[in-house]
């Protein structure tokens, strides 16, 4: 088991982080794995990669109020509660620090720390500036923070990789697709909505759309896993791989949690979205090593130079996604994937051999041809075929020509 180093929190107080990987080594209890989280200024939750038992206890402990902004937490405060709260806080504020170098600006929901009220025997924390997210990214991985929390039983992974469906070649697809065509090779993505364009495609079904792709030429298929914002699941990725679909498949989720690695395998994933505006360098490097544990491809995507910079700068990366969509805002621009590999960024891509993925803003033959002259090889498409009556003849419209052949 991969154990990340020892991180000195202050002259007296040191903290040993490590990373779980439930089918090689037994857990022990309530061992913790401080990821290097986000940004300064605000505190985020350490990970407690714990059974499962752990979040049963909390849970008895802690009740829930209704507010106008959201749920908000509170607890019956001790003076142990209240010790562990500030330890936390502590080492919290220096994982914040280590990714505001790294220039990750989404931030890690803060549901604990310092109580800002007491009201008897109870602690409130409430809305403020540093507690609202600002904007829509932040939301999402709050969001994935609170889902996890429910969710979360680790124990029950060790059976489910245990029947889970053996692994295609993702990157492997990618590459014969592009040799038998000459153009990019596709991953289709089955979406049915988005946080920008709203419901994509009211009559959905999965299935039916992921064969549509299939029959039309796509090498791979992404699946959106997202419930609240994208309106997607694990259960459509399970279901796609269960209907026979050959086309290797990429989960695509907001991950913040080894465990969405490890359930994304259990739901038939051949691979898996990193994204580098939200995870520092240390737990892209361990989680890339976890996927290739679980023979998962890992497809780490980036919107600007610095992110770039920081992805080509860690060993085994074999795809990178160019989104030319800004998350944060959502804005689109295709011109971010030309600007993104040129010069020395684009050389020492073609020297790794690493296939690069244009993302987002993609609608037709020009926006295809201009991506592919600018150095990718593949493209991750959704809206413009999703949207189509029949999503398998929109990719001919998109290339251009029938690529099935």
């Amino acid at each position: 088991m991969e154990r990340l180093m020892s991180s000195s929190i202050s002259s007296k107080t040191h903290f040993k982080s490590s990373i779980f990987v439930p089918p090689i080594a037994p857990l022990e209890p309530k061992r913790v794995w401080f990821p290097q989280t986000w940004l300064s200024k605000s505190p985020v939750r350490c990970s407690l990669m714990g059974s499962g038992s752990a979040d049963a206890g909390e849970a008895s402990e802690i009740k829930k109020v209704e507010s106008n902004d959201e749920i908000v937490p509170f607890s019956t405060a001790s003076a142990s509660d209240s010790t562990l709260k500030i330890k936390e806080w502590e080492v919290e504020r220096f994982q914040d620090e280590i990714a505001s170098s790294q220039g990750i600006r989404i931030r890690r929901r803060p549901p604990t720390g310092p109580p800002l009220h007491y009201v008897g025997p109870f602690e409130f924390r409430l809305q403020n500036e540093g507690n609202t997210p600002r904007n829509i990214l932040e939301e999402i991985v709050w969001n994935k923070d609170k889902e996890l929390k429910e969710r979360k039983q680790l124990h029950t992974l060790k059976k489910g990789l245990e029947n889970a469906p053996p692994t295609r070649d993702f990157v492997g697809a990618l590459r014969a697709s592009y040799a038998r065509t000459g153009l990019p090779a596709l991953i289709a993505e089955v979406k049915k909505a988005s946080p920008s364009r709203g419901v994509l495609r009211e009559n959905f079904n999965p299935v039916e759309i992921a064969q549509a792709y299939e029959k039309g030429g796509a090498a791979c298929l992404s699946v959106l896993t997202d419930e609240k914002y994208f309106k997607g699941s694990f259960e459509n990725l399970e279901a796609i791989r269960n209907a026979g679909i050959k086309c290797p498949l990429l989960c695509k989720e907001f991950v913040i949690d080894a465990w969405q690695i490890y359930y994304a395998r259990v739901k038939g994933a051949d691979a898996i979205l990193l994204i580098a505006a939200v995870l520092p360098d240390l737990d892209i490097k361990y989680m890339i090593k976890i996927c290739k544990m679980l023979g998962l491809a890992a497809l780490v995507e980036v919107h600007d130079e610095r992110e770039m910079d920081r992805v080509l700068g860690i060993d085994g990366i074999e795809l990178i996604g160019i989104n030319n969509r800004n998350l944060e805002t959502f804005e689109v621009d295709i011109s971010n994937t030309k600007k993104l590999l040129g010069g020395v960024r684009g050389e020492m891509i073609r020297q790794k051999d690493i296939i690069v993925v244009g993302e987002s803003g993609l609608f037709n033959p020009s926006d295809v041809s201009y991506v592919q002259e600018a150095g990718v090889r593949a493209v991750l498409v959704g809206e413009s075929l999703v949207k189509q009556n029949d999503p398998g003849k929109g990719i001919a419209s998109l290339f251009g020509k029938d690529i099935s052949l």
